[in-house]
């Protein structure tokens, strides 16, 4: 019998994977931004986490984004001036940040690239506020939303069913939900850059304007303009680098659903995938996590991914975050900067979750910043996006260097 063939396994001289770190990460301006572009706001954020890494521009070799253009990432690199060997346009919703960060990782490991930017801009704000556009209350009607459209069946209103039933099934109750928004402004109160800062009580979230049932106004994430970036880059660069290296160490990628009647279980998102699957690779449970940065583009965002990441059991979601276990200074840091329900929301918002993660590792994060009970810095975070009405999910887990 013949012996296996040439694509069974690796070359007998392949190179081995190189560990890859984030070397530097930036904001743009941020919240209400009503005179640059989208593209001045990837320029801006790009500049700032290419200066915070301390390398030079010319070590970038690869380049990701989505979300803006007709060929993105293809437009936003020329605009920056960059002319990359390896690009990637995963547009997946807010999850596409950590799918994107998790092929930048794999490819750089790999030797593809050696330093990959990741960048992102949105005037979704200013955009509506100058009539340049209208609020997107679906993702259209081809396709097989075609189905859907013509009943009303919004992209809030699938959030607010699948809500419904986690709270049919578990008995998860309205004010368990709105104290995570409170916990998100309460952690957003500290940070000078959020948009919205001042506390917010059960009863405000509870007796708010009805958008979806349950969601009241308060429920939802904010609208705002925005931006940022981080470079990735391979473990040879970083004895050049500025700043403390945040290695990835993990991650996880997963698809679930389009159509609703396709999704088997309303109260189980894809990061129960893709969580499973980064910290399988980082080889960690939940319980070495010190800090959390969870998509959370509504209050039950937040919970169904606590429960899915395994920091606490199926259907314990609401019990576990009403005890104010999520703001900085609780068990388990959520959303440390306040996340989208306070702090900002431009769109995609994913890849703030992993800015905000590196800050918090390399203990950088200013009024914001989470210690552990000995009074140092976080040693391991995860950032998870969700994208679509929980059709995809990114995970990854990250460890300060």
């Amino acid at each position: 019998m013949p012996g296996p063939g040439p694509l069974s396994g690796p070359a007998p001289d392949a190179a081995p994977r190189r560990r890859v770190a984030i070397v530097g990460a930036a904001l743009s301006d941020c919240g209400r931004v009503d005179g640059p572009t989208p593209y001045a706001l990837h320029a801006q954020a790009a500049r700032r986490a290419l200066a915070d890494s301390g390398l030079d521009r010319s070590v970038i070799d690869g380049f990701a984004s989505a979300g803006l253009g007709t060929l993105a990432p293809v437009e936003v690199a020329e605009y920056l001036g960059l002319r990359p060997a390896w690009t990637d346009s995963t547009s997946v919703g807010g999850a596409t940040w950590e799918v994107m960060a998790a092929h930048a990782a794999d490819a750089i490991a790999a030797g593809h690239a050696n330093a990959v930017l990741l960048a992102y801009g949105s005037t979704a704000r200013a955009d509506i506020r100058a009539r340049r556009r209208t609020a997107n209350l679906s993702f259209g009607a081809r396709g097989p939303l075609q189905f859907e459209a013509p009943y009303g069946h919004t992209l809030i209103a699938k959030y607010a069913m699948a809500a419904r039933r986690h709270m049919h099934e578990y008995g998860t109750t309205l004010e368990q939900l709105a104290s995570i928004a409170v916990q998100a402004r309460a952690n957003a109160a500290a940070n000078p850059d959020a948009m919205f800062r001042e506390p917010i009580t059960v009863e405000d979230v509870l007796s708010g304007e009805m958008i979806a049932d349950p969601f009241t106004k308060l429920h939802c994430c904010i609208r705002s303009d925005g931006g940022c970036a981080i470079l990735l880059a391979a473990e040879d660069y970083v004895p050049d680098t500025a700043k403390r290296p945040v290695w990835i160490l993990g991650a996880g990628t997963a698809v679930s659903h389009t159509s609703m009647s396709e999704w088997e279980d309303f109260t189980v998102s894809p990061a129960a995938a893709s969580g499973r699957l980064a910290f399988g690779r980082a080889g960690l449970t939940p319980s070495d996590v010190d800090v959390a940065e969870l998509y959370d583009a509504f209050t039950y965002m937040t919970l169904v991914t606590l429960e899915d990441l395994g920091f606490c059991p199926k259907g314990e979601g609401g019990a576990f975050a009403a005890k104010g276990r999520l703001l900085r200074d609780g068990d388990l840091p959520v959303n440390t900067d306040g996340g989208g329900l306070s702090a900002c929301h431009p769109g995609m918002r994913g890849l703030f979750l992993l800015v905000e993660a590196t800050r918090q590792l390399r203990g950088e994060a200013g009024p914001t910043q989470t210690l552990r009970r000995d009074g140092t810095p976080p040693e391991v975070a995860v950032a998870s996006g969700t994208g679509g009405w929980f059709c995809s999910a990114g995970t990854v887990v990250l460890g300060r260097g």
